[in-house]
């Protein structure tokens, strides 16, 4: 388990990003980006199958 504690110093304080009454941290804005990221290929891929249902093919 120590390995993995020399990859990443956990020990400094957090990026923060402000922007008028704005604040949150980097780590935070990362996630929703990756989140909303997900969010579209779901939207934008088709289902599997669905070139199937189109065809009238069960």
């Amino acid at each position: 388990m120590s390995v993995l504690a020399a990859i990443f110093n956990l020990n400094h304080p957090g990026h923060v990003v402000h922007w008028h009454f704005f604040q949150m941290s980097v780590a935070n804005i990362v996630v929703i980006a990756l989140m909303l990221l997900v969010f579209a290929l779901a939207i934008m891929l088709p289902f599997p199958g669905a070139a199937r249902r189109r065809r009238g093919v069960s």
